[in-house]
């Protein structure tokens, strides 16, 4: 795999229906992976890559990401387009190397992983469940960049955003509530009163959605 990872596997051989959960700036492969006792009982493949961008965030204390922040200017466009080919590969190997069942898988992103779930997603929405999008955004340059696709039409998408979001305003959630509207997918909208953060409410909200909209489902074959 080119990417680092972590991963919890259920007992069993699988097929598994799947959570691709993509960490925050400055997080890593292991800040997502406490999730997966809550999401499907414990029984989904969880898998949790690590962003390409290395950085050094104090002395001794380093973090990743996957495109570089700009301090509140535009994104770098060659850079972003390199984390979306690297997180492009990941997603290639994951389903030909681990046990995914294919018509299971859901993509959770939170914050500057919800912004590389937001494009991996809606770009082709035919080989995914789900999308859950948690204290994120969707920019606009990479929302007029998104091709029209018939299969985004109803697919269901989560977003998740606190009120009280100091790294990120909940005007900007709302902004890409207005996007996604458009776009025509299936969305549930959640606001809490919270920071950049996940609570116990929006977690339950999470879990609940997942079940009912992706995972639990009994898909025909």
């Amino acid at each position: 795999m080119d990417l680092l990872y972590t991963a919890h596997v259920p007992r069993g051989e699988g097929p598994f229906p799947t959570v691709l959960a993509l960490h925050g700036w400055g997080a890593g492969a292991h800040d997502l992976l406490a999730l997966a006792p809550y999401l499907h009982g414990g029984e989904a493949l969880v898998v949790c890559p690590e962003g390409p961008v290395a950085f050094e965030i104090a002395p001794g204390q380093r973090g990743n990401g996957w495109f570089p922040i700009t301090a509140g200017g535009p994104m770098d466009p060659a850079a972003f387009a390199e984390g979306r080919a690297v997180l492009a590969r990941f997603v290639d190997q994951c389903f030909e190397q681990l046990p995914v069942d294919p018509r299971k898988v859901a993509v959770l992103g939170f914050s500057q992983g919800g912004v590389m779930g937001y494009d991996l997603v809606l770009r082709d929405p035919g080989r995914f469940a789900g999308l859950a999008a948690l204290s994120s955004w969707l920019p606009n340059d990479v929302a007029n960049a998104i091709p029209e696709v018939e299969e985004r039409q109803g697919f269901p998408v989560l977003v998740q955003h606190g009120t009280a979001d100091p790294m990120i305003p909940v005007d900007r959630a709302r902004e890409s509530r207005q996007r996604l509207l458009e776009m025509g997918v299936d969305l549930a909208y959640h606001e809490y009163d919270m920071q950049h953060e996940l609570r116990p409410e929006s977690l339950r909200d999470l879990v609940g959605w997942l079940g009912d909209k992706v995972l639990q489902p009994v898909l025909l074959a």
